[in-house]
């Protein structure tokens, strides 16, 4: 008996996260084809499935048979390209922030529930190797006291991209903010309250390339930060409580995996990638190694096409994104942290 057809994808962007973080992950999922991309780039055309290339969202769309539009524009546009799409009755992924304005983020999640369409945002990092053992570590080391995030790089030279311009979007808050906030959320909920610091600290850098933030659970404390003039890293994850310590050294290898141009699509692409260096220490001290294996790349893509199928939510409820963005809003502003906005069911189509 013959499965389903594929579902027909439209790219939205070929910049790093479009052509190296997104389409061979989509190309190794056989739910998937490509069938368009909008770039400038011919060599798009060059991909597996010898996608159309075109030059703008109204071309993708009028390609025959397009079902889900994935958005990986720069951030202040994707609000604009997921609302298009939506409204042509496209189910729609946006990488992440879903929009650097939650007023945007609450009407595509309105539009996709009025639409019935799925409506997701690639908060892929729930699925790193790092924040999956990091779940199965919080009972061990008893009531939590303290959770440190740090993402940090050495880069003392700023590049001439967007992400380092003053405009909607830009900045290291922006790009690896809400991965981590999204993280922190899942493992502890919505913060009581938010104190903040963001910085811009390199000569000829347009947007912020450091940030703290600290959320309050009551009495325990998150603590969330990134810098680009680290070169000595601080721990990537580190989890304190009651029974002792758990954290880990390194990110997950997948992003790094596919920056060298490794293909998802090998059999063995999980299983030969190197593990995270991660270690306890209990009530002695003593410091116990604990690597902990990479994660799945592909669950964010195999929850998805169940969830178009009917058969399941999205891989990331939209409004869990849209809140994620009120916090980042909320940082930038210097505002009081603001309720989320509870779930609804919007956008499982």
């Amino acid at each position: 008996m013959n499965g389903p057809p594929p579902i027909r994808v439209g790219l939205v962007g070929y910049g790093l996260a479009g052509a190296i973080l997104h389409a061979p992950i989509i190309e190794a999922l056989p739910d998937y084809r490509i069938a368009a991309v909008m770039t400038s780039r011919a060599e798009a055309g060059d991909r597996r499935d010898g996608p159309a290339v075109v030059p703008d969202i109204d071309a993708l769309l009028a390609v025959e048979g397009i079902d889900l539009v994935v958005v990986v524009t720069p951030n202040e546009l994707h609000a604009a390209h997921a609302e298009v799409a939506l409204r042509a009755g496209k189910h729609v992924v946006i990488d992440k922030p879903m929009a650097p304005d939650v007023a945007a983020c609450d009407r595509l999640i309105d539009l996709a529930s009025r639409r019935g369409r799925v409506l997701s945002v690639y908060h892929n990092r729930r699925w790193d190797g790092d924040f999956l053992a990091l779940r199965r570590e919080v009972e061990a080391i008893g009531a939590p006291a303290l959770f440190a995030a740090c993402w940090d790089r050495f880069r003392p030279e700023t590049a001439a991209v967007w992400r380092n311009e003053p405009r909607p979007g830009a900045g290291l808050l922006w790009d690896l903010g809400p991965h981590m906030i999204d993280q922190a959320i899942q493992l502890f909920g919505w913060p009581d309250a938010m104190t903040t610091d963001i910085a811009t600290q390199r000569a000829g850098a347009g947007a912020d390339d450091y940030f703290a933030l600290t959320l309050r659970h009551g009495a325990m404390r998150t603590t969330i930060s990134a810098s680009t003039l680290v070169a000595a890293t601080r721990p990537r994850m580190a989890l304190h409580g009651t029974k002792g310590s758990w954290w880990t050294e390194g990110l997950d290898p997948v992003e790094a995996a596919l920056r060298a141009g490794q293909s998802p699509a090998d059999p063995g692409f999980v299983r030969d990638l190197p593990a995270i260096p991660a270690f306890r220490a209990h009530t002695d001290g003593e410091r116990i190694a604990a690597p902990v294996l990479g994660g799945d790349p592909f669950a964010f893509y195999r929850l998805l096409s169940a969830a178009i199928r009917g058969e399941g939510p999205p891989p990331v409820d939209p409004i869990d994104a849209r809140n994620v963005v009120a916090l980042i809003d909320a940082a930038h502003r210097g505002a009081p942290l603001p309720p989320p906005r509870l779930p609804d069911n919007a956008g499982h189509g």
